[in-house]
Parts: C-alpha cells; structure tokens; sequence
C-alpha cells in the first residue's frame, strides 16, 4: 500500500480575507419562503456596505410581479421541511393554513413584506432585475412588474452585472 502526504490546508487568517464587494442572487422560486433568503442575504449586504443584485428568473418572477408579491404562499406538497405526510399537506386549505401562519410568525418578527423589503432593497440601492427568457416564456410585460426593478434583462447581460460578485442561487 502507497501511503501519500499532503500537507494540511491552512484558511488564510481573517485579516489575509479579501471582503465580498458585491452580491448576486439569482431568485428561482416564486413562493413565500423561497422569497425571503434572497431577499434577506441582499438586505444584509447593503447594511454591510456590500453592492447587491437579486435576478428573478422563473417561478421567482412571482415576487416582483404586482399581481403576486402580495399572495406568495407557503408550499405544503412536496416541502420535505413541512414534516406532515404528503396527502395531508394536499388536503384543501392545507396551504392556506401554512401560509397563514408563517405570516404569523414573521408579524411576530417584525419582518417587512416582500413588497416592503422590495422597496427597501430598491431604496438602499440594491440592483434588481428581470429574466428576459422567463418574461417571454410567461407571457409577462414590463408593466405586470413592481417598480423597483430597474430593467428585463438577459442572464448574459445579468453576468455583467455581476462581474467579480459572489453569486448564489435560491
């Protein structure tokens, strides 16, 4: 048997660490909590000082839509997290109830809606955008959007904007 050594990997010292500049979220999932991690992280990068872009593509365009921002609900079929059997969380009012009360729970926070951390976000000088593909592909026009996104753009053009960003995906 071939032994071999490799030297342990040292993590540079927090003071050797390059700080994040500039966040980029790219928002997937149009339900209520899926639309708080992006939302929050971006939130926390602007109080940091951090630049922030959120791009909603998808089933995420549902949070910056008008007709939606304000319905977003909590999914109880096929949500591993809910812990309740599949064909209870299919029951009628099932989502309902979930929604219900994680609104609830966030109220008790003092957590802004996602209509008010979009204004928030907008306001602090956060960059938000639309997916040009998934616009086309649902049929939505700039004007079934919030105000705050500044511009439909293509995940091309979205990549540009997030030269040399930390990028994650929800």
């Amino acid at each position: 048997m071939i032994e071999t050594m490799t030297a342990p990997v040292q993590e540079p010292l927090a003071s050797e660490r390059k700080p994040i500049e500039h966040l980029s979220i790219i928002c997937s999932k149009g339900t209520l909590d899926m639309a708080y991690p992006g939302l929050i992280l971006a939130n926390a990068a602007r109080m940091s000082g951090i630049d922030a872009t959120l791009f909603f593509t998808f089933w995420g365009l549902d949070i910056i839509s008008e007709k939606t921002v304000d319905h977003l609900h909590v999914p109880t079929v096929g949500n591993p997290s809910m812990n309740i059997p599949t064909l209870l969380g299919g029951l009628p009012g099932m989502e309902s109830l979930a929604t219900l009360m994680m609104k609830k729970e966030m109220e008790k926070l003092d957590l802004p809606t996602v209509r008010e951390m979009l204004e928030i976000l907008s306001d602090s000088g956060a960059k938000i955008y639309a997916c040009r593909m998934a616009m086309d592909m649902f049929g939505r026009t700039e004007k079934d959007l919030v105000p705050q996104v500044e511009e439909v753009i293509t995940a091309m053009d979205f990549f540009d904007k997030s030269a040399g960003a930390q990028v994650l995906f929800i």
